[in-house]
C-alpha cells in the first residue's frame, strides 16, 4: 500500500486516572487533548520536568489552560 493511503488506528496516549489538584502555571510546558478514539476524553498536561498529568476532559481548570496556551501561540509575549 502506498505510504500516503497508511494511517495510523492507534488512538495513541489515552487516560484512565485523573488528577484533580491544580498546579502552578509556571509548571506547565505543554498540555493536549487526548485522541477522540480514547474512551476519557481529557487534557494532558506535561510539566517542564517532563511528567505527564491527565485532567478529566470536563476539569474547568485544564479548558482554561488549554485555552489559554493555544490562543497565545505565536503571539509576542515573553517567557
Amino acid at each position: 500500500m502506498p505510504e500516503a493511503l497508511k494511517f495510523n488506528t492507534a488512538p495513541g496516549n489515552c487516560c484512565f486516572k485523573f488528577h484533580t489538584r491544580e498546579i502552578p502555571l509556571q509548571r506547565v510546558s505543554n498540555i493536549t487533548k487526548t485522541h477522540s478514539a480514547c474512551q476519557n476524553q481529557a487534557f494532558i498536561v506535561q510539566t517542564i520536568k517532563g511528567r505527564q498529568i491527565c485532567y478529566s476532559g470536563t476539569s474547568q481548570w485544564a479548558l482554561d489552560v488549554y485555552n489559554q496556551r493555544h490562543n497565545t501561540e505565536g503571539s509576542s509575549q515573553q517567557h
